[in-house]
């Protein structure tokens, strides 16, 4: 069992399914091909373990051709992706007790 998702023509996740494993061929296609076959979408793999494409995917997650990863939707306008494409604040989370990131302030609340 794997998990396959569609991506419109913008590289947006529009949905999520299980299908076969990838080393198993269906009707003579791999199964991205087999999958995306009479669909308007392109169709890529993901996995629940982060072993391919850096992370599952869900909807609305963006997946970089280039680098052949998922990016999460970004969290706060303020926050940037880094070079392992994962949204990091201005500031770090201080590392003890529990914080809320504040997007008006620009800043991390103790909750």
């Amino acid at each position: 069992m794997a998990h396959y998702c569609y991506l419109d023509d913008n590289n947006i996740v529009v949905t999520v399914i299980v299908g076969k494993d990838e080393t198993e061929l269906i009707e003579g296609l791999d199964t991205e091909t087999y999958y995306a076959k009479g669909t308007p979408y392109t169709v890529k793999r993901t996995s629940y373990n982060g072993n391919i494409r850096k992370r599952f995917a869900s909807i609305g997650f963006s997946y970089d051709r280039i680098a052949d990863v998922f990016i999460a939707p970004q969290p706060y306008p303020s926050w940037s992706l880094d070079e392992n494409y994962d949204w990091q604040p201005p500031t770090p989370r201080p590392e003890e007790g529990f914080w809320y990131w504040d997007e008006a302030t620009l800043s991390w609340v103790e909750a």
